[in-house]
């Protein structure tokens, strides 16, 4: 029977009297990419360094593969890699340098080191860089070295924490496309608070508040966590705004342009739209339900756990 990838088991910790995190319990058994959010002090930190052997937890126990973080904290740092939010990089070593020096402190085998040195410099598209001092490379490629340190030993879990902060535009879609790639063949713990991040490269997502998991499930999930209750229709004649608010179900219309309106309901009243539309000849051209964005459903979450 094969282990869990990551278990978390009731973990809590406490930093003097105040609980960090309180009775944390989770598996990850898959591959993918598993979205880490929460707001500012909510816990994530915390316990992101408790999964990779930072920080000692107060109580509660974390394995990674089978193996216990705590009892056997080598063994166990042997299958993860940790991408701070800031990368640990030394800028004065070249590319070649540095990865090797980060693949003897993850203890490889000396025979390993090159082949696995070569496989990731091409993977993470940083070849053409070897002999490079660090500090000479753009933001982004430090970036890409900082990734290519935390898979060199070709770990089964790899932990990113806010990995394209500080980057552009095109910096963060290459480094999203990077991320995408690794987690196809080992799991990924992305601690992010963009949430346009999530939605781009995450399948499963947990969500820590006041040090508790307060969601965990599928991206899909949390996308249907809260109950649509707009719609938005678009009519060649649109009738005047309180005639709308006057049919029974309506909360609020607020227009978006000359012939679309956004219609705010209490309870489902497409069938009523349509049937007004064709009595009172409103001429209309489109109807749907308009999804709730991410951070009104992060909003929700965060408010139900204050």
């Amino acid at each position: 029977m094969l282990e869990d990838i990551v278990k978390i088991n009731e973990l809590s910790h406490k930093y003097s009297k105040d609980w960090a995190v309180k009775d944390i319990s989770f598996e990850i058994k898959t591959h993918g990419i598993l979205g880490l959010l929460g707001s500012n002090g909510a816990g994530k930190s915390t316990t992101m360094n408790i999964l990779c052997g930072v920080l000692n937890q107060t109580k509660g126990e974390v394995t990674i593969g089978g193996i216990d973080i705590q009892k056997k904290p080598v063994e166990a740092k042997k299958k993860i890699g940790f991408l701070p939010q800031k990368a640990p990089l030394h800028l004065d070593l070249t590319v070649d340098e540095y990865l090797t020096h980060c693949a003897h402190l993850r203890r490889m085998k000396p025979l390993e080191v090159k082949p696995a040195l070569e496989k990731v410099k091409d993977r993470c598209g940083i070849a053409h860089y070897s002999k490079r001092l660090l500090r000479n490379l753009s933001g982004g490629y430090q970036q890409r070295v900082g990734i290519a340190q935390a898979i060199i030993h070709d770990p089964m879990l790899v932990v990113f924490d806010e990995p394209t902060n500080g980057l552009d535009p095109v910096q963060i879609v290459e480094v999203r496309k990077l991320i995408k790639e690794i987690g196809r063949d080992r799991t990924v713990i992305l601690s992010t608070h963009i949430l346009s991040e999530v939605q781009a490269i995450c399948d499963e997502i947990k969500m820590i508040e006041k040090g508790k998991l307060v969601f965990s499930g599928t991206l899909q999930e949390f996308n249907n966590y809260l109950e649509p209750d707009t719609l938005v229709v678009t009519m060649g004649a649109c009738p005047p705004i309180d005639e709308l608010e006057a049919i029974p179900g309506v909360i609020q219309v607020n227009s978006i342009d000359k012939n679309t309106l956004r219609i705010k309901y209490e309870k489902d009243i497409n069938e009523t739209i349509v049937e007004k539309s064709i009595e009172k000849r409103w001429r209309l051209k489109e109807i749907y339900v308009e999804k709730n964005s991410l951070d009104d459903i992060f909003a929700k979450l965060s408010q139900e756990n204050l």
